[in-house]
C-alpha cells in the first residue's frame, strides 16, 4: 500500500480562472470510490478577502486563508489574474515557506508568474502558455523558459503550459504518486488521452499552413502495435509514403517532438503499465518494449522515470484496481484527428 500523498491546497483569488481552478478540483477534490487506497485530501485556500469574483461572474468562498497552507503537501496555483500585477507579498512568503519545508508546487498557465515573483524558479527550467513565454523570459532572465513543452517537472515544482496542459501536469503528478495505471484510470474518467508527450508547439499559430495530420495517425497506430520491433524513422516514413526528411518535418509539426523521442516515450509508457500489472518478468517486459538487452532497458527506464524497473514495480506493482489488455494500453499522445 502506498503512503497517502496528503493535502492538496488549491489557491483561489479575485479574478480566478474558473477552468484552471476546476481542473484542480476535478482531479484532486473528487472522491474516487473506484480505488481501495487513500486518495488526496483537498482544501480551497483564499488569497484575497471576500468576495472573490471568478471569471464568468462566479463567486468563490472559502473559510481557509493563507495560514492554512502550512500543512499542505501540494499547492496548486491556477493562472494569475494579471501578469503585470505583483502577487501579494503574503502569498509569496507563504509559497516560499511551503517550498522550504518540502511542499510541492504546481502552476497552471500564467500561475508560473506567481512562482517567478517568489524567486522560486531562479536557475530552473519552466514553461507557461506559448503566448507568455517571451514575456516570462524577459521579466525573469534567471529562468530557463521552454516554450515547446506541455509541462516541466523540476521535482518539487511543476509548471504547465496553457490551461488544458494543466490536466497533463496534474495527471503526471498522480503518476508520480500512484503510478501510471492509476493516472490513466483518472484520465479515462475525464474522457481524455491518458498522457500527451507532444509539445505545445503544435498549438502555436504558424504563418505557413500545416499539412493535415491524418497522414501521421495511421503510422502512430501501427507503431503502438509494434513496439516490440525495431522502429526506425525509415520504416515509419515508408509507412507514411514519405521521404525521411518530409516525414521528420511533418511528424515534428504534428506532434511537437521527433519520432525517436515519441517511440521511446511510447515504450516507457508500455513498460510502466506492464510493471504495474505484475504479470510479466522484467525480461519479458524488455522484449515487449523492443529493447535488445536488460542493460539498455534499465538505462532507458532509469533515465526516463528516475528509478529502476524493479524499484518501480516494488513501488507501484499490484495497486491497480482494473486490468488492462494489451490493446487498451495507453497512447503516449492523443492521436491526431
Amino acid at each position: 500500500m502506498l503512503n497517502p500523498p496528503g493535502l492538496v491546497a488549491i489557491l483561489a483569488y479575485d479574478g480566478l480562472c474558473t477552468f484552471e481552478f476546476g481542473i484542480a478540483v476535478e482531479i484532486f477534490g473528487l472522491p474516487r470510490p473506484e480505488f481501495d487506497f487513500p486518495w488526496y485530501s483537498h482544501r480551497i485556500v483564499s488569497v484575497d478577502a471576500y468576495p472573490m469574483q471568478a471569471s464568468g461572474g462566479i463567486q468563490v468562498v472559502s473559510s481557509f486563508g493563507l495560514g492554512s497552507l502550512s500543512d499542505a503537501q501540494t499547492i496548486i496555483i491556477p493562472g494569475w489574474r494579471n501578469r503585470d500585477e505583483r502577487p501579494p507579498q503574503a502569498l509569496l512568503d507563504a509559497l516560499c515557506d511551503a517550498y522550504h519545508r518540502g511542499a510541492r508546487l504546481l502552476s497552471i498557465c500564467s500561475g508560473v508568474f506567481v512562482l517567478a515573483a517568489a524567486g522560486l524558479l531562479d536557475g530552473k527550467r519552466a514553461t507557461t502558455h506559448w503566448r507568455y513565454t517571451t514575456e516570462l523570459a524577459d521579466c525573469y532572465p534567471g529562468i530557463t523558459v521552454d516554450p515547446n513543452v506541455l509541462y516541466v517537472d523540476n521535482g518539487q515544482i511543476i509548471t504547465s503550459a496553457g490551461s488544458a496542459a494543466g490536466i497533463d501536469a496534474c495527471l503526471h503528478l498522480i503518476s508520480r504518486d500512484y503510478g501510471m495505471h492509476v493516472a490513466n484510470i483518472v484520465a479515462r474518467r475525464l474522457v481524455m488521452a491518458p498522457q500527451r508527450s507532444g509539445g505545445q508547439i503544435q498549438f502555436i499559430p504558424s504563418p505557413v499552413a500545416q499539412k493535415p495530420r491524418d497522414e501521421i495517425a495511421p503510422v502512430l497506430e501501427w507503431a503502438l502495435q509494434n513496439l516490440n520491433s525495431t522502429l526506425s524513422v525509415r520504416q515509419m516514413a515508408d509507412r507514411a509514403l514519405m521521404s525521411e526528411r518530409t516525414f521528420l518535418r511533418r511528424f515534428r509539426e504534428a506532434m511537437g517532438i521527433t519520432p525517436k523521442a515519441w517511440v521511446l516515450q511510447a515504450r516507457m509508457n508500455l513498460a510502466r503499465d506492464l510493471l504495474e500489472s505484475n504479470h510479466l518478468h522484467n525480461e519479458q517486459i524488455m522484449e515487449c518494449c523492443g529493447f535488445g538487452s536488460m542493460e539498455s532497458f534499465r538505462a532507458a527506464f532509469r533515465k526516463s522515470v528516475g528509478i529502476s524497473p524493479s524499484s518501480y514495480r516494488k513501488k507501484f506493482g499490484g495497486i491497480s484496481t482494473e486490468q488492462v489488455s494489451y490493446r487498451d494500453l495507453p497512447h503516449p499522445v492523443e492521436l491526431p484527428k
